[in-house]
């Protein structure tokens, strides 16, 4: 009999992972700002839509 325990991965976050996360997590703890006022996030699709720019913008700025 096969055992159906997955094989534990060691794969790395790709960047866009790693800061959706971080966006992620500033949302839940309350930090989450839009833009650059002092306007705290409550929405979470508005949190997920920042989080997915931000990340966008990481492939601009590696392309220069």
């Amino acid at each position: 009999m096969e055992s159906n325990k997955k094989e534990p991965t060691n794969k790395k976050q790709s960047k866009y992972q790693t800061k959706v996360a971080q966006v992620m997590h500033e949302f839940k703890e309350g930090e989450l700002h839009s833009g650059k006022s002092d306007v705290i996030v409550t929405n979470p699709k508005q949190a997920i839509a920042i989080a997915l720019s931000e990340a966008e913008g990481l492939d601009k700025k590696t392309k220069k």
